[in-house]
C-alpha cells in the first residue's frame, strides 16, 4: 500500500502542478516578426547599371509602427497615378536610383550584394528623410 501511495502521490502532484500552470499562468505575448506596415513603392524601377546591364526591380519598405503611408490624406484614390502616397516618396525613389545606378549587375544578382544595397538604402532614407523605415526589401529583381 505504501509503495502505491509513493507512486501515485508524486504523479498527482506533478499533474496538478502542470494543470495549475496552464490555467493560471498567462501565455507570453507573441512578438510579431514584422511590427510595422509593408509599403510597396507603386512604380517599378528600371535602371541602367555601371557595367552596361540594366535592372528592373520593385522595392518595398517596412514602415516603423505608427508611420503612416499617407493614404488617408489623399483625396483622389481612383486615379491610376504611379506616384505613391508615402510622404517624401520622391526623395526615397531618388536615393534608390542613385545608389543602384552606381553598382554593377553582380551586386544585384547575389544575396550578399542585395542585402548590402538594402542596408545602404535604409541608411540613406534614415539620414535624408523624416520617413521612419525599419527595413528595405527588393521584392522583384530582374537583371539583363
Amino acid at each position: 500500500m505504501k509503495k502505491k501511495l509513493m507512486i501515485i502521490l508524486p504523479v498527482l502532484l506533478l499533474g496538478g502542478g502542470y494543470e495549475a500552470k496552464a490555467k493560471f499562468m498567462a501565455p507570453k505575448p507573441v512578438k510579431p516578426k514584422i511590427a510595422g506596415e509593408i509599403y510597396i513603392l507603386p512604380k517599378q524601377f528600371t535602371l541602367n547599371l555601371q557595367d552596361g546591364h540594366f535592372a528592373t526591380l520593385t522595392v518595398a519598405l517596412e514602415l516603423a509602427p505608427g508611420q503612416s503611408d499617407g493614404a488617408s490624406a489623399t483625396a483622389d484614390t481612383s486615379s491610376s497615378s504611379t506616384v505613391g502616397t508615402l510622404p517624401e516618396e520622391a526623395v526615397i525613389r531618388a536615393i534608390i536610383t542613385n545608389l543602384i545606378t552606381n553598382d554593377t549587375s553582380s551586386q544585384l544578382v547575389t544575396d550578399p550584394g542585395r542585402t548590402s544595397l538594402e542596408s545602404e538604402i535604409l541608411s540613406q532614407i534614415k539620414t535624408q528623410t523624416d520617413v521612419k523605415v525599419d527595413q528595405v526589401f527588393f521584392t522583384d529583381v530582374a537583371v539583363q
